[in-house]
């Protein structure tokens, strides 16, 4: 990497990853957030009520992980979305 280093991000206000996996990684000036899914972090349970529900939680554990490195929302260039049902997509967005 031209001399930078990675680094990988725990933020203990989320859920752990799941499996051999980072909540995210500092490469350089970028951070490469980890895929999320609706987890609440109090109970450690996959929230399964509404997309509205859904999407908030895993933008409320996003922006956690980002606060914890020193960022915010606003400093986000790229997000991926992936849903099951493309029907929730107005909703989501």
């Amino acid at each position: 990497m031209n001399g930078k280093s990675k680094k990988e991000i725990e933020c203990a206000d989320v859920p752990a990853a799941i499996g051999p996996y980072s909540q995210a990684v500092l490469a350089g000036d970028f951070l490469f957030i980890s895929g999320q899914i609706p987890i609440d972090p109090d109970s450690g349970e996959i929230i399964k009520e509404s997309i509205e529900r859904q999407t908030l939680l895993v933008l409320e554990n996003a922006e956690k992980i980002l606060r914890s490195s020193g960022l915010e929302l606003s400093d986000v260039v790229k997000v991926d979305v992936f849903l099951s049902d493309i029907e929730d997509f107005s909703v989501m967005n």
